[in-house]
């Protein structure tokens, strides 16, 4: 009884969907035009909404994650979630000044959607954020980001059944381990490039 209640209480108190793509949003443009903002700094914000875990565990799919021993679970999920956090931090900087519209939340269960109008330059493009409840404390977290038609889920679930198909899953996690090892090198020189702007002579 009393475990049920508390459970129902953290599922009040928890922020919706809606509030969740806001205050996250929010947070990153905030963010991203702080002085020598770097997409080290920005991974940092968006890791806190952004459940990249869950989605990496999605686009493996639930029969090849199912098929994997212990140990190769943590490596994958470890080199996906260093790759993804580089990779969305990266395009999150290059969208500093973006316009924000929020649409309504869609709710179904333990699933949740909110579309949004984002507005870079005068081109506004259509992005749905995609969110799912968590079990233990009933906090929405995003796991799919669908830009234009285009999910990053489903993106990434193409690609690693072509690697998965050619070269295994140890092909495959070498392929992501030198693509995560690309992104962060290019961040890193970005970082040190901005730094030199902003540096007093």
């Amino acid at each position: 009884m009393i475990a049920s209640l508390l459970a129902a209480t953290l599922l009040a108190a928890a922020p919706g969907p809606l509030t969740v793509v806001q205050s996250g949003n929010a947070d990153v443009q905030k963010a991203a035009n702080a002085p020598g903002a770097t997409a080290q700094s920005l991974a940092t914000v968006v890791e806190k909404f952004v459940d990249f875990e869950e989605l990496a565990k999605r686009a493996l799919g639930d029969k090849t994650w199912a098929g994997l021993q212990p140990a190769q679970r943590k490596e994958f999920t470890e080199t996906m979630t260093g790759l993804l956090r580089a990779s969305y931090a990266q395009k999150a900087l290059g969208q500093a000044q973006a316009q924000v519209k929020y649409g309504e939340e869609g709710i179904d269960g333990n699933e949740a959607s909110v579309g949004t109008t984002v507005t870079v330059k005068k081109d506004a493009i259509p992005v749905e954020y995609r969110l799912y409840r968590t079990s233990a404390t009933g906090a929405w977290r995003i796991y799919d980001v669908i830009t234009d038609e285009v999910s990053l889920v489903d993106t990434y679930k193409g690609q690693f059944r072509k690697l998965l198909a050619d070269k295994g899953f140890d092909g495959l996690l070498s392929t992501l381990k030198s693509k995560r090892t690309q992104l962060e090198k290019e961040n890193a020189t970005s970082a040190q490039k901005s730094a030199g702007q902003t540096a007093v002579p």
